[in-house]
């Protein structure tokens, strides 16, 4: 009865051995099919303004008539 029960455990820790052994996780590293793209659609709205805003700060320092400000005493 001994050598029974030694073979019976063998055979349940065999399917529990097989299924660990397939269930092991892999990782792939393969290149990609197309190239990477990269989007590159930057507002650079606001250095824009700033430089705008200087600008008009200045003319309007150095020529105050062209806007209808008066000018300054």
């Amino acid at each position: 009865m001994n050598k029974f029960l030694k073979f019976a455990r063998v055979l349940m820790i065999l399917p529990i051995l097989g299924l660990t052994i397939a269930c092991t996780p892999t990782v792939k590293v393969e290149a990609p099919d197309k190239p990477i793209e990269i989007n590159m659609n930057i507002k650079i709205e606001q250095e824009v303004r700033v430089k705008v805003e200087r600008d008009l700060d200045h003319e309007m320092m150095n020529n105050p008539d062209l806007f209808g400000v008066p000018a300054k005493k």
